[in-house]
């Protein structure tokens, strides 16, 4: 299978379970991500329309950059990435730029250089809503122009609308016929673990919830929902009338290769 890579780095990016995802999204009039990410499966998609949805909103705008400017914010960005800007001393000050600007496009373009040149490329906020992940100190970063000009193609493949908004809210607007991925925040594998942050804010028990019966209630109305998560009791219970897939997956995220491990997931599928 020939596949797009996203343009981002991302943390629990569903790049490499591709072929394991789009098998289940097969024939969709409508797409609709409701917890985009770094967007590697809507970018593999050939619905006509789609809805991409996160909330983070810096996110949101750059991939609105993209759409709706083109090359020429492609050139803007491009500006951002420059030997005297791959220092620790020119990181940190553009951070700080970025946690102050106010400007919808300038974030946008600080946001996708943050990513290539923050530790792991996390995209990490404070509880305050400051991005606060430390510099990565990598060699030369590279200005992602050609798996931006992808993503931009794809577009352009019909008609696509990024929105920022609670998973609430998109759900809302699901409709019979549509086919739903969700990649949210993982139930924790235990007790002790809590990788629950989404886009600065908490996502808890309660959401879990929400969305699982929001999950069933789209299913009921005739949308086909697919669902991604850690593969726990917790889990099953709340996906316990779809068709479960497992499987092992490697996590990237640490930069020391024996601290990095595998960890079992699921996908959870109600086909209309």
């Amino acid at each position: 299978m020939s596949t797009v890579k996203p343009f981002l780095k991302w943390a629990g990016g569903k790049f490499r379970l591709l072929e394991r995802i789009l098998p289940e999204l097969a024939g969709a009039r409508r797409y609709v991500e409701p917890f985009a990410g770094s967007a590697a499966v809507y970018l593999n998609t050939d619905a006509p329309e789609a809805v991409v949805n996160d909330m983070n909103a810096d996110l949101i705008t750059l991939y609105r950059c993209i759409q709706t400017e083109g090359e020429a914010f492609m050139d803007y960005a491009a500006s951002f990435f420059t030997s005297e800007t791959n220092t620790e001393t020119a990181f940190y000050e553009l951070r700080a730029r970025f946690n102050s600007a106010s400007d919808p496009r300038e974030r946008a373009a600080l946001l996708l250089y943050l990513n290539k040149h923050a530790y792991n490329g996390l995209i990490r906020y404070n509880a305050k809503g400051g991005y606060n992940a430390p510099f990565g100190r990598y060699k030369a970063p590279q200005f992602p122009r050609a798996g931006m000009r992808c993503f931009l193609e794809r577009t352009r493949q019909g008609r696509t609308v990024f929105t920022c908004r609670d998973f609430r809210e998109v759900f809302a607007g699901v409709q019979a016929g549509d086919v739903v991925y969700c990649d949210p925040p993982y139930v924790p594998l235990s007790s002790t673990a809590n990788f629950t942050s989404y886009a600065g804010n908490v996502f808890g028990p309660e959401d879990q919830e929400d969305l699982a019966a929001l999950v069933r209630r789209a299913h009921s109305q005739g949308a086909t929902v697919v669902l991604s998560n850690h593969d726990t009791p917790q889990t099953r219970a709340l996906y316990a009338g779809a068709r479960i897939l497992t499987f092992d997956v490697q996590r990237f995220i640490s930069c020391k290769g024996q601290a990095r491990h595998r960890a079992p997931e699921l996908l959870a599928v109600y086909r209309a």
